[in-house]
């Protein structure tokens, strides 16, 4: 574990900010030692700002897990966007998420120059370093550093935990003096109820392809907790755009909606610590992604 040589106890935030897909929800998962944030191998999974606690004897660093930064004309994209860019002045430093095997993708570009204005110290992270050779990265480390000046130059694979215990102990460095910024048994803000949509909407991104997982959003209508059986009962609705991913998303005889709820409610019953009774339905919401109030509605604007 990361220790400070400085005396006094340590606290801020520290944003994780890359293009879709680099790597930041599995390093948030990483650093926090269990899953919060929902992974998948297809791009833009994260849709919302996530918040993680990593506590530490000398120190709490607050990680902002944030969607993927990209040119877009959809108003749902172009929210999330905005809501990866606001992080910027909010936090006590940035780590920039690029891709050892693809670091000269132009998003990474579009990246490097709204970084032009950020306060505090950003480092470069280089993900994915178990996909490349030693030798590859050293020019990576030198085409980047030319591009501006960064606090560090960190490799790292979110996958197998390389270089996570450099990472947290050179961010500490950075952070404030001050008293922990949430109580210590805490690894995040989020409702269970945001939380349990998520694992639904993971589900959906792993079992469906092309534009269905996009064109989805899960809102969880009922959480109830009944104590005495050890039980929480959770009903969700999946939103989609057309009448035809509805019937993808159910499924032959209900067996795709059946299979999203069974690895949906295995993930739930780990995370929140009981059973989980789950029902989901599928509901058609003509064209949500551009319509103004739907976003508000879903917490997107």
């Amino acid at each position: 574990m990361a220790e400070n040589t400085d005396s006094e106890f340590k606290s801020g935030f520290i944003a994780l900010i890359g293009r879709p897909n680099a790597g930041k929800s599995t390093l948030l998962n990483r650093l926090l030692g269990q899953k919060l944030a929902i992974i998948s191998n297809k791009p833009q999974t994260t849709r919302n700002r996530i918040l993680g606690i990593r506590n530490l004897p000398a120190g709490q660093i607050v990680f902002l897990d944030t969607p993927g930064i990209h040119h877009s004309q959809s108003r749902l994209n172009q929210a999330l966007v905005k809501t990866a860019l606001a992080t910027y002045h909010e936090v006590d430093g940035v780590c920039f998420l690029i891709e050892a095997d693809h670091p000269d993708n132009p998003e990474n570009d579009f990246i490097l120059e709204t970084l032009q204005g950020v306060p505090g110290p950003v480092f470069l992270l280089i993900n994915k370093i178990d996909l490349v050779s030693k030798e590859g990265l050293l020019p990576i480390m030198e085409r980047f550093s030319r591009r501006r000046s960064f606090a560090q130059i960190i490799p790292v694979s979110a996958l197998k935990g390389d270089g996570e215990e450099i990472l947290v102990r050179e961010l500490l460095k950075i952070l404030p003096e001050g008293p922990r910024l949430f109580p210590e048994d805490m690894i995040t803000d989020l409702p269970e109820r945001f939380l349990a949509a998520e694992l639904i909407r993971e589900k959906v991104f792993r079992l469906t392809r092309q534009e269905i997982p996009y064109a989805t959003a899960v809102e969880v209508e009922e959480f109830k907790e009944r104590e005495e059986k050890n039980l929480i009962a959770i009903k969700a609705i999946i939103q989609v755009e057309r009448e035809s991913q509805k019937g993808v998303l159910i499924g032959k005889k209900g067996l795709m909606l059946k299979e999203i709820g069974r690895l949906a409610r295995e993930d739930m019953e780990a995370l929140l610590g009981a059973k989980v009774f789950l029902e989901i339905w599928v509901k058609v919401e003509k064209n949500w992604r551009e319509d103004p109030r739907a976003l508000r509605r879903m917490g997107f604007q």
